[in-house]
């Protein structure tokens, strides 16, 4: 057990996405190639002396009382019957309302903060039951294993098949600087494609294209056209993307971050420093690193 404990918190981009129709619970299923890339926050949680309480304090960065965090530490009391109460410090690197699973990733790091800080170990059906109650991306993050960063994720995002992760992919992130929350993304969806149900491809065909040259790839994002339509902005980016000769380019999850990738490094920070000169946040991240990244997420740890 420890009395403080920091955790690195990976962002994810969504190589391939499509959403079917609504579901009768309200979820939507998906289908989806998941890939973590090396941009991350930071979280150092500490026990505190008023039991059943979650204080989150991010300089800089405006959280509401209820968020990602604090339904983790819910989910996590509930499951094991922990009372102790905790301070969080987080570190927002991740863009909000960018498609790229910030608060999902917080979550599940706050899982095994409270894992660490409590000497419990959940179990995979324990991490699945709060995974749940917290939001459909989390399931993705919650292992935290060097081989598991890229996953194919069907279902509504409970079922995780992880894949042999490419370590190739040097990508550049670019804001359009419009905030999309995933309720009205996926209002968009259903506006656009009414009553369409998506066409199902076999999970080793996905995996197969995976692992092709990106610009072989015939993979799209379904939120993309109906969220370019309403955001300009986020059509503008891509165009941009494109210009500067991204390998494949389109934007991650429900938006609105777009991204290319590049063949090397170079290219990669050549094309951001082009794209830098019009859009005020554009970052070069990699998979190269994400084992060091991985190993390294429980970066302090303080008895």
């Amino acid at each position: 057990m420890h009395r403080s404990v920091c955790e690195r918190a990976p962002a994810k981009i969504n190589l391939h996405l499509k959403v079917d129709q609504k579901r009768a619970d309200g979820f939507h299923n998906i289908e989806s190639i998941f890939q973590k890339v090396s941009l991350y926050d930071d979280l150092l949680t500490e026990m505190a002396d008023i039991n059943y309480t979650c204080q989150v304090v991010s300089p800089g960065f405006c959280l509401p009382p209820e968020n990602t965090l604090t339904s983790a530490y819910k989910a996590f009391c509930e499951c094991t019957g922990v009372s102790f109460g905790v301070r969080v410090t987080l570190k927002k690197n991740i863009p909000s309302g960018a498609g790229m699973g910030g608060g999902s990733s917080d979550a599940a790091a706050m899982l095994r903060c409270m894992e660490a800080l409590s000497g419990i170990k959940l179990t995979a059906e324990q991490k699945h039951e709060c995974a749940a109650k917290i939001g459909s991306d989390v399931f993705f993050f919650l292992d935290d294993d060097t081989d598991k960063t890229a996953a194919i994720v069907t279902g509504r995002g409970e079922n995780v098949r992880y894949i042999t992760p490419r370590t190739d992919l040097f990508i550049v992130l670019v804001s359009p600087g419009v905030h999309s929350s995933t309720k009205e993304a996926y209002s968009l969806v259903d506006a656009y494609f009414p009553g369409t149900a998506a066409d199902c491809t076999s999970l080793a065909e996905l995996e197969a294209d995976y692992q092709k040259p990106c610009h072989k790839w015939n993979f799209y994002n379904s939120f993309t056209a109906p969220l370019k339509e309403k955001y300009p902005e986020i059509d503008n980016a891509l165009q941009d993307m494109r210009s500067v000769n991204a390998g494949f380019a389109d934007m991650t999850g429900s938006g609105s971050v777009v991204y290319g990738i590049f063949a090397s490094r170079k290219e990669a920070e050549d094309a951001s420093a082009l794209l830098s000169e019009k859009w005020k946040w554009c970052e070069v991240v990699t998979t190269e690193c994400l084992e060091d990244i991985c190993r390294l997420q429980r970066f302090v740890s303080v008895k």
